[in-house]
């Protein structure tokens, strides 16, 4: 048995990071009298001179329902270069990390993050420090788990906000355009669509048709609804298009809800407003399914290190948490089915998702 273990949290924050390093804590130390360190802002911590502290059971006392993580996180740093698009680790600062985890008696690692921070963790484990992932991203895009802790809280916020925007919208006979996060997949603009009685969903599965989406509002018009709610995932794109990004050297996106109300004003002559959602959808307490799920990972992670499983990460299937190949857990990202039972049943119920033939589908 390990005698002490680390965790540390990568990538964006999430609702229920806390949940999970708590859970962490109880089960090693309370459990099985194993000491925990945790290690800050994420795999740079480990280098230099390591920022780390102990967590004991006083450490993780009320942190259950806090957003954001108490260890600190990063999404850029010394262990992953964005070149040409692609993601690349440097051999370097894995070799200095592991030396530091050996002088400070750190046997194994609990790495919690999404596919970035485990395509990290999968290179510890190739150097042969002992590794087990926990899936954490609100985009719920890794395709070995059926759910990551965050994306049940994002649903809720983005829902919530388009209950807000439709009062808006129908006082003012206005389109309403919200632009949410999930990179290059719809899973957040999907659920909150359907939740929040969205007329349109724009997700990067399914390429747009701006004429489409005039032919929606105009349809809404003709039918005595003079408003419309567009909820539009970031990485939405036009047909024939590209994604629109902050910053593209970054890989950022974000924008296209801007580009879409210009574009919608001008052509149909309604008022049209966007709002994009950002960060609210990270930040602040995880609903009750995110702690739960948060500290099932947890709890799971620890016995899996304890059961002499390495190089795997926890996830969920059928409803029961058990664990998978790292390697396959970051092999390919979770797209949303464009003829899965989501969206047959947005279509169904008359949510438009601006195809070119639409009409047909």
């Amino acid at each position: 048995m390990y005698k002490q273990i680390g965790v540390l949290t990568g990538g964006g924050d999430a609702p229920g990071l806390n949940a999970v390093i708590r859970a962490v804590v109880r089960t090693a130390h309370g459990e099985f009298g194993m000491k925990c360190i945790g290690i800050e802002d994420s795999f740079e911590g480990i280098l230099g001179e390591p920022k780390v502290i102990k967590l004991g059971m006083k450490a993780v006392s009320g942190i259950l329902p806090r957003g954001g993580t108490i260890l600190g996180t990063r999404n850029k740093g010394s262990f992953a270069k964005i070149i040409d698009g692609k993601l690349v680790i440097p051999e370097m600062p894995i070799t200095e990390a592991i030396s530091n985890l050996q002088a400070l008696e750190i046997e194994a690692l609990i790495v919690i993050g999404g596919e970035g921070t485990l395509a990290i963790a999968e290179q510890f484990q190739k150097h042969g420090f002992p590794v087990i992932g926990v899936p954490k991203t609100i985009d719920n895009d890794l395709s070995a788990t059926e759910l990551t802790f965050g994306f049940m809280t994002a649903i809720d916020i983005a829902t919530e906000a388009l209950d807000r925007l439709h009062t808006t919208a129908a006082s003012h006979d206005r389109v309403m355009i919200l632009e949410v996060m999930g990179r290059n997949t719809g899973w957040i603009a999907l659920h909150a669509g359907l939740a929040g009685s969205a007329d349109v969903i724009l997700i990067p599965e399914i390429p747009f048709s701006f004429d489409s989406i005039v032919d929606k509002i105009k349809a809404r018009e003709k039918s005595g609804s003079r408003f419309t709610v567009v909820v539009v995932a970031e990485g939405a794109v036009e047909v024939g298009t590209q994604p629109i990004y902050l910053d593209k050297e970054a890989l950022r996106l974000g924008g296209v809800g801007s580009h879409l109300r210009r574009r919608i004003e001008a052509e149909t002559g309604k008022e049209s407003r966007c709002v994009v959602l950002g960060h609210l959808q990270r930040g602040g307490s995880p609903n009750a399914f995110d702690r739960m799920l948060g500290t099932n990972f947890g709890a799971c992670a620890v016995r899996a290190l304890l059961n002499g499983q390495t190089g795997k990460m926890v996830a969920l299937q059928a409803g029961t948490v058990t664990t998978v190949p790292l390697a396959d857990a970051v092999a390919n990202i979770k797209k949303v089915s464009i003829d899965g039972q989501l969206v047959r049943t947005a279509r169904d119920i008359g949510i438009s998702f601006a195809a070119p033939n639409e009409a047909k589908l």
